[in-house]
């Protein structure tokens, strides 16, 4: 039918029924056209019109089908993680000191445009030096510099599915010794997490498994100073790491569905899918020793919850330092 028929076509529908489904305040325009239907309803008992008598969120049925993912969605977002995951390592080659982050904004794109996902899922983030530690740092105008690390946290939409990854590498190729520590504190939180990521388990558990490796490891490299238990108990960590440790994925990046039901937190459930996304940001302000200030580093993956545990969508991305490094030296060294 036509737009111009929508007002009839949607009485026809509506008269006669007990329920109406919608989301009610989505679309104040819409809400308007369907409390209009309704009092015409309502006033034309005599031309045998009735009302639903009851109006129901569709919402929250909506959001808990997406946040359950069948098996064709799962094979689509197998794709559009694999393809990012190669965008990522492609930006991984070309980087070089003097090119733009600009540059590696655009190699992910090209990859993603050129195997069928012709949009990023969200705004592409490329931080080098201390824009790692602008944690929605989108300008990604500044030149590479040699002996920076640079964030990229991209992903491409396929078929309407988001990808969502986080890589973290050295502009250069090669971590220095100040990078590399802050870098195996981030990657041992996010495999510390990882345990918890299965049915049964739980987010905020997660949470803490990750928090307990980054008080740790600050504590060891003198960032933070103090007894551990204390720390954690003050969670000091999250001077360093201010964002959650992850969310829910799927036709949105930052998906929807509830994390708690009657307010009490949900577990983990075969077909959900999510991120996992550690970070640490020692900016040049910071209270951190010289030598650690203006590196910022984050590792994300996304994660399928299966019936034994979970499936990493994004595992083929390099983010251990021995295999990024073999990766990007042996493009330099081609």
């Amino acid at each position: 039918y036509p737009l111009s028929d929508l007002e009839e076509q949607l009485l026809e529908l509506l008269n006669g029924k007990n329920a109406i489904y919608f989301a009610q305040g989505a679309y104040d325009s819409f809400d308007s056209k369907v409390f209009s239907l309704l009092g015409t309803l309502r006033g034309g008992a005599r031309k045998g019109l009735k009302a639903p008598s009851t109006l129901k969120e569709i919402r929250g049925l909506i959001h808990e089908m997406r946040l359950f993912k069948s098996p064709s969605e799962i094979e689509v977002m197998r794709e559009g993680c694999e393809i990012s995951a190669r965008g990522h390592m492609r930006a991984m080659r070309f980087s070089h000191a003097g090119a733009t982050e600009f540059q590696l904004e655009a190699e992910l794109h090209h990859h993603y445009a050129m195997n069928g996902a012709p949009h990023p899922a969200y705004g592409t983030i490329v931080g080098s030096g201390d824009n790692a530690n602008i944690l929605h740092y989108t300008q990604n105008s500044d030149a590479l510099k040699n002996g920076d690390l640079v964030l990229i946290d991209s992903g491409c939409e396929l078929q309407g599915y988001a990808a969502d990854i986080t890589r973290t590498f050295p502009v250069n190729g090669l971590f220095s010794e100040e990078q590399s520590a802050l870098y195996n504190i981030v990657l041992n939180a996010q495999l510390a997490a990882f345990e918890e990521i299965k049915p049964g388990g739980y987010l905020s558990h997660a949470n803490k498994l990750a928090m307990e490796v980054l008080t740790q490891g600050l504590l060891d490299l003198g960032i933070l100073t103090g007894d551990f238990t204390e720390l954690m108990a003050q969670q000091a960590c999250k001077e360093y790491y201010m964002h959650g440790l992850g969310h829910w994925l799927g036709l949105d990046v930052h998906d929807v569905g509830d994390y708690k039901i009657n307010n009490v937190e949900r577990a983990f459930e075969p077909g959900m899918v999510l991120t996992i996304e550690p970070g640490l940001y020692i900016s040049e302000d910071s209270n951190a020793p010289q030598k650690y200030k203006g590196i910022g580093i984050r590792i994300e993956d996304n994660l399928l919850v299966t019936e034994s545990g979970h499936e990493n969508l994004t595992l083929s991305v390099p983010k251990t330092i021995g295999d990024i490094q073999a990766l990007m030296q042996q493009t330099k060294s081609a």
